[in-house]
């Protein structure tokens, strides 16, 4: 269960996260940041954390522009979070059944909030013609209010009465439901893969295909290093002696061909394509001298 302290420090940073992102620009009204304040306040910040840099990258190539709305991931990240570690439910199914499905309704406390915040700028702008200062500096911060409450209701009103709901559907999920729940687990999972593919559709990533691949091939590298050096690292004797049996001629561990591949032809592009542009530049001086001779 969700105790009730809980559920008011949650309304709390739910009020807030919106200001942040809106005024402030702390981080604090990011997915990641909302994963790791609600799994601290509900004691586990590897689920908070898991759920919220999972929603990060579900969003990853989602803006808003202008007036638009846009899915509050933040909100989504707080609930999917809150429930997981209430209920027991599996944090990839959370992402999926709560997560981004109640992230998508409160685009519509979104534009509810901006409606508000419309009707308290008209004011302020009437107040600034009478040049009353004083109701100018209320009405301003009643906008800011309207913003933080349509995050702060929907999320108060989904803790304090939503954990029953949440409950029969965790039951439903590992019971009668279980191949329902495997299936969002696989969603939820792939959900991340989602968020990279809207973000390159929109990077130029035909011109830039070289720098994608190193890119993708070291974080991979990078990846596989810092595992093992964490492994190493739980045990000093058996990483020198692990160390000591290869310099005597121990087997090291070779990258495989397709690494090997990758690379290559990621710095055989990078110099295909600056060598072309510099067979290119002499050309077109060229072109441009005769140019000037024909004028003459």
């Amino acid at each position: 269960m969700i105790a009730w302290w809980q559920i008011i420090l949650l309304t709390l940073y739910a009020g807030f996260q919106i200001m942040d992102e809106l005024h402030w620009y702390s981080s604090a009204g990011s997915a990641v940041f909302s994963g790791f304040i609600t799994g601290l306040i509900m004691g586990d910040m590897a689920t908070g954390l898991y759920i919220g840099g999972s929603m990060q990258l579900t969003i990853l190539g989602v803006g808003t522009f202008g007036g638009a709305s846009r899915i509050d991931a933040n909100s989504g990240t707080l609930i999917a979070t809150a429930f997981a570690v209430s209920s027991g439910m599996d944090p990839e199914q959370a992402l999926a059944v709560l997560g981004v499905p109640v992230a998508a309704i409160l685009v519509y406390t979104d534009i509810a909030g901006r409606f508000a915040n419309t009707f308290f700028g008209h004011m302020c702008d009437a107040d600034v013609e009478k040049m009353n200062w004083g109701a100018y500096n209320v009405h301003y911060w009643l906008g800011a209010v309207s913003w933080m409450l349509s995050r702060m209701l929907p999320v108060f009103l989904a803790l304090a009465f939503g954990q029953p709901v949440v409950e029969a559907i965790t039951a439903a999920l590992n019971g009668d439901f279980a191949w329902l729940g495997a299936g969002l687990t696989v969603a939820g999972g792939a959900l991340p893969a989602v968020g990279f593919a809207i973000l390159l559709r929109y990077l130029p990533v035909k011109k830039h295909i070289a720098y994608l691949i190193l890119g993708f091939v070291i974080a991979a590298l990078l990846g596989t290093l810092f595992t093992n050096v964490a492994g190493v690292a739980g045990d000093v004797a058996t990483a020198a002696a692990a160390t000591e049996t290869a310099i005597n001629g121990g087997d090291y561990n070779s990258l495989s061909m397709l690494t090997i591949a990758l690379i290559g032809f990621a710095l055989a592009y990078i110099y295909y394509v600056q060598n072309k542009a510099q067979a290119a530049a002499p050309a077109a001086a060229a072109a441009v001298e005769g140019d000037d001779d024909d004028e003459l």
